[in-house]
């Protein structure tokens, strides 16, 4: 009874089929029921109008969007009086029924009022209901609310926009951790093609970082979405190399709105470079951290009354998150002056950091006894050259590291170097030499400049003494 009403007009306008005369089904129903259960089950409102404009079927949708039952509905002429105003009766109620004689289906849009009084602007798909005799015989009109259709409209156009031209990587991940759908913008930062991306475990695109992508996409299908975006660093695997990125990444869970229990589609991963903004905050952390060190060292070796234990701490200040090990080289037989004429330049080992634990340096008591350096070696490139010097092992075996640290005089674990000169009042006093193990990246031009600023203080305590020691 909710879909029609139990009258003439039921039979009359049916779903575009001519009027069947025969006996009732199987059970005694005229077929109805079957009408009236099958409207009921749309998603859409539907109502219909025969030739004289009287409402025929009205369906639960109808019902739930308007507030009308089928008993109220069914039987009224038109919407005058009841599901629209007076005023707005007539053109409505012409709207509706031109559908009656044109083609195809049409669309409008107007307000109906609810049964409480309210008013809710729908939009109606209407067609013309054909007659056994093939003529025009009522009107059928499907309607639902504006704005269901506008959220509908506005999530498409989010989503479109999204894929096509979002500034930041919008990937779809099923439940098997394979990107299903993948926008323009994910596709150009993993290098390859939209396409070409799909259905790949996330292995054949990061190099490193997929574990703790993985991990996070993992509870995410779980638990649910973090409260907060999460900052990975991966390495994108590219024509040209390895790229290392920091991506800010936020998750959602997609579940099926179609089942009544959630039914995981896989993660919505959305993710930013930030590559650029982290490096310079750990830039600018760094660079405070270092002043600081400096500061420290500078309070620390005023309290000491030997310079060259002064220079011993300002060279313990130094490493902390900076190098593994360090050396201090003299010049041997005095300070180096600039134009001096002089021929092989010899340097002696006065303080190193232990080789084998953590600790502070030690004066190595070989004072007089020059370091067996190779023509060519690192630091006595720094002293020709009055200028900080990096050298590193590259990519080759443990065993052939390990023989090119000690070739050059400094620990076996050292694969970095970097050599900074150690001047005062226009002389070359010697040279500071900091080393990095494997594991450790190489010296950039950052760290020389550092190196050069911790050399300056070395090099003063280092002179202080020389002074003191002339008085």
């Amino acid at each position: 009874m909710s879909a029609s009403r139990r009258s003439g007009t039921t039979d009359e306008i049916g779903p575009d089929e001519p009027e069947r005369d025969g006996p009732e089904s199987s059970d005694g129903s005229d077929g109805s029921d079957l009408l009236a259960a099958l409207l009921d089950g749309m998603d859409a409102a539907l109502c219909a109008f025969d030739a004289d404009g009287v409402v025929t079927h009205w369906n639960r949708e109808a019902e739930r969007i308007l507030g009308w039952s089928a008993e109220e509905a069914v039987g009224r002429h038109g919407f005058a009086g009841w599901a629209v105003r007076s005023a707005d009766a007539e053109e409505v109620e012409a709207r509706l029924m031109s559908a009656m004689h044109a083609p195809g289906r049409q669309v409008h849009e107007f307000a109906l009022l609810t049964k409480d009084g309210g008013r809710v602007l729908v939009r109606t798909q209407s067609a013309a209901v054909r007659g056994p005799d093939g003529k025009p015989a009522g009107v059928y009109c499907a309607f639902s609310e504006v704005h269901t259709q506008i959220d509908l409209e506005r999530s498409i156009a989010l989503s479109e926009a999204l894929f096509e031209d979002a500034s930041w990587g919008v990937v779809l991940v099923d439940v098997d951790l394979r990107p299903a759908v993948v926008n323009a913008h994910a596709a150009r930062t993993f290098g390859v093609g939209r396409t070409s991306v799909l259905g790949r475990p996330l292995g054949d695109l990061l190099a490193q970082g997929v574990e703790e992508l993985e991990s996070a996409l993992t509870h995410v299908l779980a638990e649910g979405a973090p409260p907060a975006p999460a900052e990975i660093w991966v390495s994108v695997r590219t024509a040209e190399g390895e790229t290392r990125r920091c991506w800010r990444c936020g998750f959602v869970r997609l579940a099926s709105p179609l089942a009544e229990e959630p039914v995981p589609l896989g993660v919505g991963w959305v993710f930013e470079d930030v590559t650029e903004a982290k490096q310079s905050e750990q830039e600018a952390s760094l660079l405070r951290f270092r002043t600081n060190q400096l500061h420290r060292a500078a309070r620390a070796a005023a309290e000491c009354e030997d310079p060259l234990e002064a220079a011993t701490v300002h060279l313990d200040f130094a490493l902390a998150g900076f190098a593994d090990h360090a050396l201090i080289d003299r010049v041997a037989g005095g300070a180096l002056a600039d134009g001096e004429e002089t021929g092989t330049v010899r340097l002696v080992r006065v303080a190193a950091t232990p080789s084998g634990a953590p600790g502070p340096s030690p004066l190595t008591g070989q004072a007089g006894l020059p370091v067996r350096y190779a023509e060519g070696h690192p630091a006595l490139q720094c002293v020709d050259r009055i200028g900080a010097v990096r050298a590193s092992v590259g990519a080759v075996p443990a065993a052939q590291a390990r023989e090119w640290a000690l070739a050059r005089q400094w620990p076996e674990d050292a694969v970095h170097a970097l050599c900074a000169v150690l001047r005062s009042r226009g002389r070359t006093l010697g040279v500071v030499t900091f080393l990095r193990g494997a594991g450790r990246s190489q010296f950039e031009r950052g760290d020389a400049v550092y190196a050069e600023d911790v050399a300056v203080r070395i090099a003063g305590a280092l002179d202080l003494g020389e002074v003191v020691g002339r008085e």
